[in-house]
């Protein structure tokens, strides 16, 4: 068992750590696991989860839209992404799949960004290969060539 102190005096801890960049559940684990007790990490992460300083859904979408602002990347590359923050898979899939419209769309726009990009050193099937091989649905990239 732990003292209210110890308690408090881990909770800060780890909060400057979430409030620095906002983090998962995984991540503040494997930060902290090796030099927090397990059972106050433990109570510490609950109670972070309540008061919704941790919160892998939200960190979902957020994650979501900074990639969306600043990158091309493909719905698959998303996935992957998300997946190295230690996020639930179905978590992911449940997000996927109620944003599907609009990840399209972003994936598209991602496309035509990256053969705006490539045309003048590439042909279309190197560029056609390249997006095929980052993870982009041969659908999506068939749609976005003729907008070339």
């Amino acid at each position: 068992m732990y003292t209210v102190e110890e308690f408090d005096e881990q909770k800060t801890r780890v909060l400057k750590y979430i409030l620095y960049k906002r983090r998962t559940e995984y991540e503040v684990r494997k930060k902290f696991s090796r030099v927090v007790q397990e059972d106050i990490l433990e109570d510490v992460i609950d109670y972070l989860k309540k008061a919704n300083y941790i919160n892998d859904i939200e960190y979902i979408e957020k994650a979501v839209n900074n990639f969306i602002a600043l990158k091309n990347l493909s719905i698959r590359e998303l996935t992957y992404k998300l997946q190295t923050k230690g996020l639930k898979k179905e978590d992911i899939e449940d997000y996927i799949y109620n944003n599907k419209e609009e990840l399209e769309d972003y994936e598209c726009k991602s496309i035509s960004n990256i053969i705006y990009k490539k045309q003048t050193s590439m042909d279309m099937e190197e560029i056609k290969q390249y997006l095929l091989k980052k993870g982009y649905q041969s659908e999506n990239i068939k749609a976005a060539l003729p907008n070339v």
